[in-house]
């Protein structure tokens, strides 16, 4: 029986214990993409508070696929030096970072990039209301380039690892999915269409990068009509694994937050309250607002553990190791998820945001489950501040 709180092995990686922290987004970058003080901050706490291993908020790969203004970016050589200080410092608490790299596809903003805005397929405009053009042949292949080159850039910053992201309604996510990549040529139709971006990025990695650890984060589901399933996640991992990927974190969503990072209700007070572009409007439009704000998402269920079965059907699948996240609580379920499951590693962020010690927690015993109350504001706030937990409460801002 796998043990929770001792080391296994994730490719060439040594994982202190079976509960890790997924990729969150900090807030915590400056105008040029640098990290601020404030992220080393962070890490050292997570790893001085039992974290098996630290997967980072994403890093954009290319300058035209920024999605925020407090988002890093990691597309030049110049940033290795600043973050080999910090992973340097970091290797003394024997907690394996993981950089997440990233790229914004049609959630990016060309307000923040001064570029074309680009996804898979064609659209009047996106969530920004900026247009979005249809990837050509050489804006696919300079994706790929630039995924691959910040491989080689994490290796040369000490990073532990990489991980993909290929989940969430970003780039990779919308060419996998049948819903938003309708195209007829090599990068769209069947699953293996549909996935060719994110395999020649692994195998142009192994080429580039040699054994180097790089993992895959998809989206399992999602709430679309001729969306993608649990059957195709599982092809998808099948091939994800042939293409030399080192382990698979199971999460679900394409875009509706809703869906993927589950809360009670509708967060309408921090939405009007700390949300940019929301609390600028006025009084009468936020009366307005919250009176429908009930209708204005939908409130999925189960709120717990909600990408586990899908995570069992991958591990059933691959041999490599499977990591699954969403709505991870107590630990109680993590042990029931590792022991009884046969799934290698549970990830949580949340539960991390209100507590960086609370695997240290768990492992003597002081607590069993995760103080968070799954309200979402952290979500929200993270927009225009560096992340913190709000406990379901707005901040004065005087």
């Amino acid at each position: 029986m796998k043990n929770l709180f001792e080391p296994w092995s994730l490719g060439t990686l040594r994982i202190k214990n079976r509960i890790i922290r997924s990729a969150t987004h900090e807030g915590m970058a400056l105008r040029d993409g640098m990290p601020t003080d404030g992220l080393e901050k962070l890490y050292q706490r997570l790893a001085a508070g039992g974290a098996g291993a630290i997967i980072t908020g994403f890093m954009c790969v290319k300058g035209n696929g920024r999605m925020y203004a407090n988002i890093r970016m990691f597309d030049h050589d110049g940033y290795i030096d600043v973050y080999k200080g910090i992973n340097d410092r970091l290797k003394e608490l024997g907690t394996p970072v993981i950089a997440q790299l990233a790229h914004g596809g049609s959630r990016s903003s060309k307000k923040l990039t001064g570029e074309d805005v680009i996804g898979p397929m064609s659209r009047r405009k996106n969530e920004s209301g900026d247009a979005v053009k249809e990837a050509s042949e050489a804006d696919i292949v300079s994706i790929i380039d630039a995924f691959v080159a910040a491989v080689v850039r994490a290796r040369k910053a000490g990073f532990d690892g990489v991980q993909i992201h290929a989940a969430h309604g970003y780039l990779l996510s919308e060419f996998l999915s049948p819903n938003l990549n309708r195209r007829r040529d090599k990068w769209g139709g069947t699953v293996e269409n549909r996935l060719r971006i994110v395999t020649e990025i692994l195998r142009r990695a192994r080429q580039e990068a040699g054994s180097y650890p790089v993992l895959v984060k998809i989206s399992a589901h999602d709430q679309f009509r001729n969306g993608l399933t649990e059957h195709d996640a599982v092809a998808t991992a099948r091939l994800l694994q042939e293409s030399g990927c080192d382990a698979i974190e199971v999460s679900c969503g394409y875009g509706d937050f809703l869906h993927t990072v589950r809360m009670p209700k509708v967060p309408i007070d921090a939405l009007l309250g700390m949300m940019p572009g929301y609390r600028e409007r006025p009084a009468f439009q936020k009366r307005l607002l919250r009176a429908i704000a009930p209708f204005l998402g939908k409130i999925y269920t189960p709120l717990h553990n909600y990408n586990v079965h899908a995570a069992e059907a991958t591990k059933r699948a691959v041999t490599v190791p499977v990591i699954v996240v969403g709505g991870i609580r107590t630990l109680q379920d993590i042990t029931e998820i590792i022991s009884r499951k046969d799934i290698d590693c549970v990830s949580l962020s949340r539960p991390f945001i209100i507590e960086p010690d609370i695997v240290e927690r768990f492992r003597q015993g002081k607590q069993g489950a995760s103080r968070c109350i799954d309200c979402g504001y952290c979500l929200i706030g993270v927009a225009g501040a560096p992340l913190r937990c709000y406990y379901g409460r707005v901040p004065d801002r005087g």
